[in-house]
Formats: C-alpha cells, sequence, structure tokens
C-alpha cells in the first residue's frame, strides 16, 4: 500500500458518514471497559430488584444501540432475569403483538435504560445464567420467542466456558461491535471478551467509514461481520490496515466465495472465522484453514456437539443440556423441532467423510437479506391486509450487495407507489418489498402451488 493510498484511504474513513434515509448515521463510537461495565451491570441489578423483579421475569428491551443496553442485558442476564430483546426499527404495530405474546413484567426503552444506570450497586453472578429471549420466524411466518429459562449456574458455566474456549476470548481482547445488538451474536461475542476483561467498541448500526474509523483509533483485536458488512466493506477504495485483528467471526448468511476469499487476504492469516447456526442455537466452526481445502463448508461441529443429516437432507444438531431451548409457549413446534437431545432449523445439507458440514439450501422460503431473516408469508400478510390488494408473493432475488432482496408481485386495484408508501408504517425497512411489481395474476404450478424460486426470473428481477 503506498502511502498516498493511505492516506487517502483515511481522508476517507474520516469524511462525515453518508445519510441513511432521513437521518444520517452517527459517526461516533464509544469503547466499554469491562471495569465501567461491571459497575453498571451491578447498578442496574440492584434497579431490577428495586422494581420488584425476581427470577425469571422477563423484561422487554427495546431501545437504541448503547452502553446502557449492554449493561441492561448482560446485568439482567446476570440477576436470573430474562431480557427481551426486540428490534427497535419494528413498528409499533409489530412491536405491540410482540410485546402482547412475550409479556414481559416491563417494557424498558431509551430513557428507561439509562435510569437503570442511576440503581445501587447488586451482587451478580460471574456468568450470564440465562439467555436472551430473542423472537425468530418460521416458515409459517409467525414471530416464535426462543425460550431457554434460567439455567443451572454449572450449566450456565459450561455455556460460557464454551465460548471462551471457543474463540479464546482474553483480557487485551477489542471487540468491534457493528451488528445490531438485537442480534443473539452481539451479545454472546460482547459479553464473551467483556466478561474475560476485554472491552468492546460500539460502532453501530453499521456504517463502512465508521468502521475503518475505529479499526485505525481502537485498534479492534475482534469483531463479527456478516457477509453484507464485508461486501460494503470491500466496496470502499482502500482498507486501513487490519493487523490487530486476531479473529474475525463471519456468519449470517451464505458467503460468496469471490468476498470469502478477499476477506482471507485481507485480514491476518488465520483471522478469518466461520460458523453456522442460528437465534435458536450454535451448529458449526471453520477455521481459515479447513475452508481452503475444503471450499463451501461451513466446518465441523463445535465442541461437546454433533451434526447429522437425515434420509431427507435435514441439519440436525446433537447439543448438551445447557443449549436446550424451547418455543416460548408453542409445545407442538418444540416438539417438532427436537429430536431427543437433537434439533433443527429446517436447514438443508450433506456431510463429507470428514464430517465437514455443507448447506445446500436454507429454510423455505427464507429470504436472507443482509444476514437478516425475512419471511415472506409474514409480508404477505401485511400486503393482503390492504383491502385493494387481493394477492401478493413475496420472494427474494440475488443482490450483490445483501445476499438477497425481498421483493414482492401483487395484484391490485392501486398505484405501486402509494402501496409502497402504506407499507411504511406497516413494516420494518429490512421487511419491506424493495420491488413491487404488479401484476393480473400470481403464477401458480399446475398443482395450484406457488414457486418463489422462479419468481424473480418470472418478472425479469434477475437473469
Amino acid at each position: 500500500m503506498t502511502a498516498n493510498l493511505f492516506a487517502w484511504s483515511l481522508s476517507q474513513a474520516r469524511a462525515p458518514a453518508p445519510a441513511v434515509g432521513k437521518a444520517a448515521v452517527s459517526a461516533a463510537t464509544e469503547r466499554i471497559t469491562a471495569a465501567r461495565t461491571e459497575r453498571e451491570q451491578r447498578r442496574v441489578a440492584g434497579a431490577l430488584r428495586e422494581l420488584g423483579l425476581r427470577t425469571g421475569d422477563r423484561i422487554a428491551i427495546v431501545a437504541s444501540p448503547s452502553p446502557a443496553y449492554l449493561a441492561a442485558t448482560l446485568g439482567a442476564l446476570r440477576s436470573r432475569i430474562v431480557p427481551v430483546i426486540l428490534n427497535a426499527s419494528l413498528t409499533a404495530a409489530e412491536q405491540s403483538a410482540l410485546l402482547a405474546d412475550a409479556e414481559p413484567e416491563r417494557v424498558l426503552r431509551d430513557a428507561d435504560l439509562t435510569a437503570l444506570l442511576d440503581g445501587p450497586e447488586a451482587d451478580i453472578a460471574d456468568v450470564p445464567l440465562a439467555r436472551p429471549m430473542l423472537y425468530t420466524s418460521g416458515t409459517t411466518g409467525t414471530p416464535k420467542g426462543v425460550w431457554s429459562g434460567v439455567l443451572a449456574e454449572a450449566d450456565a458455566r459450561a455455556l460460557a466456558r464454551e465460548e471462551q474456549e471457543l474463540w479464546g476470548f482474553a483480557p487485551d481482547d477489542v471487540l468491534l461491535l457493528m451488528s445490531p445488538l438485537h442480534h443473539s451474536v452481539s451479545i454472546r461475542f460482547a459479553a464473551g471478551v467483556l466478561l474475560a476483561g476485554g472491552d468492546v467498541v460500539l460502532a453501530t448500526p453499521f456504517d463502512a467509514g465508521r468502521v475503518c474509523r475505529a479499526v485505525v483509533d481502537e485498534c479492534p483485536t475482534v469483531a463479527f461481520a456478516t457477509p453484507a458488512h464485508l461486501h460494503r466493506l470491500f466496496e470502499l477504495p482502500e482498507l486501513p490496515p487490519l493487523d490487530s485483528f486476531r479473529l474475525l467471526a463471519h456468519a449470517g448468511a451464505p458467503c460468496p466465495e469471490h468476498v470469502k476469499r478477499r476477506a482471507l487476504d485481507a485480514f491476518p492469516e488465520d483471522s478469518v472465522w466461520e460458523f453456522y447456526g442460528s437465534t435458536e442455537g450454535q451448529f458449526t466452526a471453520c477455521s481459515p484453514a479447513d475452508w481452503l481445502e475444503r471450499p463451501g463448508t461451513v466446518g465441523r461441529a463445535r465442541p461437546g456437539r454433533r451434526i447429522e443429516v437425515d434420509d431427507g437432507g435435514m441439519v440436525w444438531c446433537h447439543v448438551p443440556p445447557y443449549a436446550r431451548f424451547e418455543y416460548w409457549r408453542d409445545p407442538h413446534k418444540t416438539a417438532a423441532t427436537w429430536n431427543g437431545d437433537a434439533f433443527t432449523v429446517g436447514d438443508l445439507g450433506r456431510l463429507d467423510r470428514d464430517d465437514f458440514l455443507y448447506l445446500d439450501g436454507r429454510r423455505d422460503d427464507l429470504i436472507i437479506s443482509g444476514g437478516v431473516n425475512v419471511y415472506p408469508l409474514e409480508v404477505e400478510r401485511v400486503l393482503l391486509a390492504h383491502p385493494k390488494v387481493h394477492d401478493a408473493a413475496v420472494f427474494g432475488v440475488a443482490d450483490a450487495r445483501w445476499g438477497q432482496r425481498v421483493c414482492a408481485a401483487v395484484v391490485t386495484e392501486i398505484e405501486i407507489e402509494e402501496l409502497d408508501s402504506w407499507l411504511r408504517s406497516k413494516v420494518a425497512p429490512y421487511k419491506r418489498p424493495k420491488s413491487l411489481v404488479p401484476v393480473d395474476a400470481i403464477p401458480v404450478t399446475t398443482t395450484g402451488k406457488l414457486r418463489r424460486a422462479d419468481l424473480g426470473v418470472a418478472f425479469g428481477l434477475e437473469g
């Protein structure tokens, strides 16, 4: 890298962050030390006790990313209180539906989280005693809470130890946190680094320029990224030096081979790891050497777990007791997901003779856009709620930046612009169709089945 190129690169990275929608992304990052958040978590624990919360109670967190958000989440978990973490960008109607389902004792927003930091310090466990409850949609499109309850202390310690041993979190680690805090991986990695005595640099929501500034200013050693994050970073004219990293973990969507190879070239040797998991639980980890030897694999089962693929190609993961979960108030779905000590999230794959896993497909109809799951039926239900929409089909189309973008074909009497405007108050931005195609009828097979995989080509949205 020449001096001129590097200087130009930094001038680009230090430029004001571009606008996103109507608001500009803040250029600020904030470094959170283990000592600071430990005090804040104790205050959160004290405040929650003063509010009358007890073991197994649920609090909902619907807020913007901040040190208080992390302190509230971890302080609750270390006090046997389960945070229900919701995406703050959901519409009011979407939030209300999830809150009605979760029935938390308290709903905490930005001001509430700040107030918790004024609580009296209280004792907390040295590891999280629960997993956050997060909502994930299934193939039915109905959001489901993933619930693990409060863990026995031995199980909680085993869970924390598994993460620490796999990723090697240490006191000198600095985590660059650029994914939303309502993602399970953000909380897992932040907890692991902070409990090890390291620091967290909060740089979310993601902005490529801000991430580059944070790399230069904070010298992070650990980060998690989705393939969409990597793609946007590699669109920059030049990257800052990345030699501070010992671990760049990526997951959340299939990673295009050209993006993976670019990451392997850009980051230090042996630092780029991949893992395969879901909100429900974790399956595999893949080292750089293993991927280079077997391009396309997502690795082998994590330590203490075992992967198998049934005759129908469904991927199952046998897990230890501390990794069990259920779907909140849905025993039927829970039973269908488990077979003994193994669970599935409906993904299809295959194992080679050395037990390396290759994924062949995702859940039926699932769209993964920027590492976030979008379920067509959920969006279709909103579209069909409009009195002048008579039919709709939501589907994904390949997209170089996002992996897939959400599209919809609609049979409607109104102008597409009017329908798009109506959707803005009904559906969160990441779910909202980027292309609305007016059609006379939704094409189906001779047996009346909708083949979403064919719709992008049928409507001229992909070749």
